[in-house]
């Protein structure tokens, strides 16, 4: 009788690599500029100009007829009807 002698292993395949995640990657904002608001100003309108007329000769004479109530240059002594216009006619 013959004697075979097979030697049978069980097949064990290689042990697989153990997972590893990728790095975890936090996200990081942007940086954000603090808002400034720009600067404010004060309006400040610009001077009149100062103006007072002895009679309404002058008025003519510097071109500034008729003036209305609340421009520079009106006064009532200018104004002979009390309409608000100065220097009309």
């Amino acid at each position: 009788m013959e004697t075979t002698t097979s030697a049978t292993t069980d097949y064990t395949p290689p042990a697989a690599p153990a997972y590893t995640p990728p790095p975890a990657t936090q996200y990081t904002p942007p940086p954000t500029a603090e808002y400034t608001p720009p600067p404010t100003t004060e309006y400040t309108p610009p001077p009149q100009p100062s103006a007072s007329y002895k009679n309404c000769g002058e008025v003519k004479a510097a071109g500034a007829a008729p003036i209305r109530r609340g421009e520079p240059g009106y006064a009532a002594h200018l104004d002979r009807d009390g309409d608000g216009i100065a220097c009309e006619k």
